[in-house]
């Protein structure tokens, strides 16, 4: 069993690579963001409108929503691998595959990059707020480019090498208990009028399950630099320097590696729901920032997933060895 799990790890990432996020397929991540939606107009309707009572209200959306989303595949997996075992293993190899979102980052990230290339400013901005959260209509071509890059190396960490961490753990069901606090955190997990209470404990979750995953996927991008063509020793530094330079304890760490890799200043001042940030930089001036660097920031990203792979299968292996001897 413990080894069909490892199989299904490595077929998951496959996939991942090859097919990518598909908008004919249906998703998980789809189905988590309508029951979030719909739990939070229930959350809103019965509980009082005052801080105390949108807090209890959001923390009671996640309980529910991360019950509904571990249950499902739990029971899935455990009624399929007792009585068609075979029918499992291709559930959990599926399950694995639509957790991880590898080509999907690389995919929309390269709709940004290639908009910039046609010189088409507007349809970059539209395509990098596919998959930003801050206001893009005002953004230059460098803003756009930093903004993108800064996507790519956020969730180098959260699209990949987190959910590969909790399906070593726990397999899809600690994989899906993940992808759930962090759909949650993108929907509701924000400081402005609508949330701040509300989404206050998705938030809190969100930086506590990624607070060892964050930096295991710096060491890993660090890693993956001299594969991915860029610099080892700046990206060291730069992360050493500047990994704590974001209001969010975890953000700051896998930008640092990306920005020193690069030579590029990422972060600073950002508008979010038309409300200007002010935020620190991340990274040196070295050079200014072109287009280019969404592709480099992508080589990166898949070295850093291909070296997670290799050792979270090597170390699942070596506890297999241990437990089934």
């Amino acid at each position: 069993m413990m080894y069909y799990s490892i199989a299904a790890f490595i077929i998951g990432y496959i996939l991942d690579l090859i097919l990518g996020d598909p908008y004919w397929l249906p998703h998980p991540v789809r189905f988590m963001g309508t029951l979030i939606g719909k739990t939070e107009k229930l959350v809103r309707m019965h509980f009082p409108n005052n801080p105390k009572g949108l807090i209890m209200g959001g923390a009671i959306l996640v309980f529910a929503v991360l019950t509904v989303c571990t249950l499902i595949p739990f029971f899935l997996l455990y009624l399929l691998y007792r009585y068609v075992p075979w029918l499992g293993f291709i559930a959990e190899s599926f399950m694995c595959y639509q957790i991880l979102a590898t080509k999907c980052l690389k995919v929309e990230s390269m709709r940004v990059y290639h908009s910039l290339k046609k010189g088409d400013l507007n349809e970059a901005r539209y395509q990098v707020s596919m998959i930003v959260g801050r206001d893009t209509r005002i953004l230059n071509e460098t803003g756009v480019t930093k903004a993108a890059v800064e996507t790519v190396a956020e969730n180098t960490s959260d699209g990949v090498v987190a959910p590969m961490i909790y399906l070593a753990i726990g397999g899809p069901v600690l994989g899906f208990f993940y992808k759930a606090v962090n759909t949650m955190d993108s929907m509701i997990g924000y400081k402005n009028d609508a949330y701040l209470y509300l989404g206050r404990f998705a938030a809190k979750l969100d930086d506590a399950v990624n607070y060892l995953p964050a930096r295991i996927s710096a060491v890993l991008m660090i890693m993956a630099c001299p594969f991915a063509g860029l610099d080892f020793n700046s990206a060291i530094r730069i992360y050493r320097r500047d990994k704590r330079k974001h209001a969010s304890p975890n953000s700051a760490q896998t930008e640092a590696v990306c920005a020193g890799a690069m030579h590029i200043q990422l972060a600073g001042d950002a508008y979010y729901f038309g409300k200007l940030y002010k935020k620190p930089t991340i990274g040196d001036n070295v050079r200014n920032i072109e287009t280019e660097d969404i592709k480099r920031a992508n080589k990166l990203l898949y070295a850093a997933s291909f070296i997670a792979v290799i050792l979270l299968t090597l170390i699942r292996l070596f506890v297999a060895a241990i437990v089934l001897k």
